[in-house]
């Protein structure tokens, strides 16, 4: 009995000075609500001639001495004295103690271990706004209790790898196509994938001009085009004015050249032989005089006046050949018998 009491008193003492070294902040290993855990405990000596105790939190949860179970089901150790929890709750958390014991009392191995509990994540949603004034769509990973948790997004089940916040923000020129987007959230003890979504977003409108109201600004379009075409209106008809009056101008010239070439050639185009064989209408015929001597004097005076020029001619031309003219016949002059 003795003995026994010396063993218990030194198990106990182990465990105290183990639970202040293992009274830290840092959990060793996690656990969610309703899950299982094992406390990883190896030692292949282990028989029943050696004492067993787990501890959780200072309070003995196994104890086994000498083959006999006398705390805890003995379904819950392994052959090498490993502890299983089952079922863990907010209450399981906390530090674990184990201790193995030769048969004369002294310690043959021991571990401690903080255990730390945590819920496990919901299934996440995800969401998008499409903000066609930054040609972007921003997509939010939505999860109860987001605090913690780890996220990641997968673009056509392709992880992207800088991608790590809650929020996703994607130009509107990669989705097109249809692009399927997943985010996944996850903490020490789950991990949850949300369901896929490919965001419908149009393309950004133009930007407005000048900040005006569209009516406005289709106001001033129709302005300014009414008055570009008033423009070619009056061009178009300055034009056609100024065309006219040079077709105008060019026929009226036209015409005072050809008077003026007429007038021109007038004085010139019958010459004084032309004249003196052919006398005009306008002239009255020598014939038709009061007297037959007046009819005579008339037509011998022109004939005399033909004789006599050619010799005019030749004299001041010097050497140079006249051209022939043809002489009229003369007829000799009749005397009248008194």
């Amino acid at each position: 009995m003795a003995f026994l009491a010396v063993t218990r008193c030194v198990i106990i003492l182990l465990g105290f000075i183990s639970l202040s070294e293992a009274n830290k902040d840092t959990c060793d290993l996690y656990a969610g609500v309703g899950q299982s855990l094992t406390l990883q405990f190896v030692y292949d000596g282990l028989a029943n001639m050696h004492v067993l105790r787990w501890t959780h939190n200072s309070t003995i949860i196994f104890y086994r001495e000498r083959g006999r179970v006398s705390v805890g089901k003995s379904e819950d150790i392994s052959a090498t004295g490993s502890l299983f929890l089952k079922n863990i709750q907010t209450s399981s958390a906390g530090i674990y103690q184990v201790n193995v014991l030769h048969p004369n009392g002294t310690l043959a191995k021991a571990w401690t271990g903080r255990v730390c509990i945590m819920d496990k994540v919901s299934k996440p949603q995800v969401t998008y706004i499409c903000d066609p004034k930054t040609g972007a769509v921003n997509l939010n990973c939505q999860v109860a209790k987001p605090q913690g948790l780890l996220f990641s997004w997968t673009l056509d089940e392709k992880t992207l790898t800088s991608e790590t916040r809650q929020t996703l923000s994607i130009s509107l020129a990669q989705l097109k196509g249809d692009k399927r987007f997943t985010c996944s959230v996850a903490n020490k003890v789950s991990k949850e994938k949300s369901d896929t979504v490919r965001p419908a977003c149009k393309s950004p409108p133009p930007p407005a001009l000048l900040c005006f109201p569209f009516k406005i600004v289709v106001a001033v379009l129709a302005g300014g085009a009414g008055l570009i075409l008033l423009f070619l209106t009056i061009i178009i008809a300055l034009c056609c004015c100024h065309r006219r009056n040079k077709i105008q101008m060019g026929h009226r010239d036209k015409g005072e050249l050809r008077m003026l070439s007429l007038s021109k050639r007038e004085p010139d185009s019958i010459s004084p032989e032309y004249e003196t064989m052919h006398p005009t209408e306008d002239s009255t015929p020598p014939c038709a005089m009061s007297s037959p001597r007046a009819c005579y004097e008339s037509v011998a005076q022109p004939e005399a006046q033909t004789e006599s020029r050619p010799a005019q001619l030749s004299a001041a031309a010097e050497g140079q050949e006249p051209s022939p003219v043809p002489k009229p016949r003369t007829k000799a002059p009749q005397t009248t018998n008194n």
